[in-house]
């Protein structure tokens, strides 16, 4: 199988989930360690590709932008209780970890739900880049990854997970859960290998090497 147009869409892979020194809604440390090393060199493979990142990133003003909403500002949620103090303008939170950013990469950063589409040109951006298959990438899994994927499929792209470069501070169950959801009703969750068989990459170019990577004639 081959995929069209695929552009990848990195949802919130920044320091206030992914650094355990400044995160105010940590991942686990463990396993934050873990996903940026799967996903930094899939990143770099794929921009070797010529497959365009987009890198989609919550910012809140103020407190109140994210209090407004009932559940996180009632505090029903354990993993949630600092959602207050989280990814405020300016904080160190909003970065994007660096070892999953590089300067040709898009920004998107206004999100403020667990939608990457709900107050944000992501769309545009993807239309803009002729995309018509969404590689989704991120935390978390079962509801930032979900919710997109749900208004992926619904704008009508492609939608495929991949499985190596989603994770979420939730737990095991919940991100095993958001997957067989997402791979039930919305589309596909593939590993490295597979992804890289289709968009003809050679999985191991996601270990150090000068040589350059062709871009496929089918993603031009």
């Amino acid at each position: 199988m081959r995929l069209e147009h695929p552009v990848v869409v990195s949802v919130d892979m920044h320091r206030g989930h992914l650094d355990p020194d400044v995160a105010t809604l940590p991942l686990a440390a463990e396993r934050s360690r873990a996903l940026i090393a799967r996903t930094a060199p899939i990143f770099d493979a794929l921009r070797a590709a010529g497959v365009p990142i987009v890198q989609v990133v919550t910012i809140y003003r103020t407190p109140r932008e994210s209090e407004s909403n009932p559940f996180w500002g009632g505090k029903h949620s354990a993993t949630r209780a600092r959602s207050h103090e989280h990814n405020l303008a300016g904080s160190p939170g909003t970065q994007i970890v660096p070892e999953l950013y590089a300067p040709s990469d898009i920004v998107v950063n206004t999100k403020k739900r667990y939608s990457a589409y709900l107050h944000t040109d992501l769309e545009f951006v993807l239309r803009d880049l002729g995309a018509r298959t969404v590689l989704l990438a991120g935390v978390n899994t079962n509801s930032c990854i979900l919710c997109t994927s749900f208004e992926t499929v619904n704008r009508d792209f492609e939608l495929i997970v991949m499985k190596d470069c989603v994770d979420t501070m939730d737990g095991e169950e919940a991100h095993r859960m958001a997957l067989t959801l997402i791979e039930t009703v919305l589309g596909r969750v593939v590993g490295w290998d597979q992804l890289a068989d289709e968009l003809d990459i050679a999985a191991r170019s996601t270990s150090a090497s000068s040589e350059p990577v062709s871009i496929p004639q089918h993603m031009r």
